[in-house]
């Protein structure tokens, strides 16, 4: 009986290390799309497979500074207008759910809460909350995403803290995609 015991608390651990772990929504950054409590399942493995793209939910690790440990940080000092461009070299151990809106060599500005990649507004997101206004909303200064890093933005463009003012995110940091919900029971699906 222990080692039946032992063996399924091993397989349940390798799973979650490597395959699918289990997520729960700790803000309202990402609504809409994702209530906070909402539980999704995140794929730990996908990214050995295939690079990021714009689009994808993912969980990662956001750099230090960006945590609530304290102020917010850019890894450089920002422009007047402008996303931070470098995030600070230190991982923090927080996870953070958002959406990849750019990735490695985009140019990126923001108009109106939306992502201007290589000098294309991306305004088709039915899925986003719109900004609202204020100085978060509107970064006309072009910013280059850095080889693999990712520009992160929660859908809830007013209320998220994301890469805007902590830079992009190296792909190392990245966790996993997010592909289905399974809390509560009105939520279910797949992405």
């Amino acid at each position: 009986m222990v080692v039946i015991v032992a063996l399924a608390l091993g397989l349940a651990l390798a799973i979650q290390a490597w395959i699918v772990k289990p997520y729960q929504i700790p803000s309202e950054s990402m609504e809409p799309t994702l209530d906070v409590g909402q539980r999704v399942l995140v794929s730990r493995f996908i990214y050995d497979f295939k690079d990021p793209k714009a689009g994808d939910i993912v969980v990662f690790h956001p750099p230090a500074g960006a945590d609530g440990d304290g102020p917010q940080q850019c890894g450089v000092r920002r422009g007047p207008r402008e996303a931070c461009r470098e995030a600070t070299p230190e991982e923090s151990s927080q996870n953070f759910i958002k959406r990849i809106v750019a990735g490695p060599g985009d140019e990126l500005s923001i108009k109106n809460g939306h992502p201007v990649v290589n000098g294309v507004e991306k305004t088709d997101e039915p899925y986003i909350e719109p900004c609202g206004g204020g100085n978060i909303c509107n970064l006309p200064k072009t910013i280059t995403i850095p080889p693999d890093h990712y520009f992160m933005m929660g859908d809830n463009r007013g209320a998220s803290d994301d890469s805007r003012y902590w830079g992009p995110v190296p792909k190392e940091w990245l966790i996993g995609k997010t592909f289905a919900t399974y809390w509560p029971p009105d939520r279910i699906g797949f992405f």
